[in-house]
């Protein structure tokens, strides 16, 4: 009956480690503009450090937000990161240019204006 139960107990402690793992570590950004509604078609670019985010190299994603205004990098480590917007002749600049270390094994929902 013991053995049973400790049996039991570390296959259930597997399958929750292993659920755990499933979710990466991602950021869903949703951009918004100084009215608050919501900007599609806008270029959403992550750095590791200011430098890069200063000289605009060394991306480590880029993508473009949908009609919703959002945007989802996958597979991230959970550090901060600078993030450059950039739509016709507004972006982030500002205000809102870094984001606070990610939780890890999360995903991460971070709303950022451009004007």
């Amino acid at each position: 009956m013991k053995k049973s139960f400790i049996i039991t107990f570390l296959v259930f402690a597997t399958i929750v480690s292993f659920a755990f793992q499933i979710i990466k570590t991602q950021v869903v950004i949703t951009v918004r503009n100084e009215l608050g509604n919501t900007e599609a078609n806008a270029t959403v670019t992550l750095f590791k450090t200011e430098t890069d985010y200063e000289k605009e190299v060394n991306p480590i994603q880029s993508g473009v937000t949908d009609a919703k205004g959002v945007v989802k990098f996958k597979d991230l480590e959970a550090i901060p990161y600078f993030v450059k917007v950039q739509k016709e002749d507004k972006d982030n600049a500002g205000g809102g240019e870094k984001i606070e270390a990610l939780v890890a094994n999360r995903i991460n929902k971070v709303t950022i204006v451009i004007q």
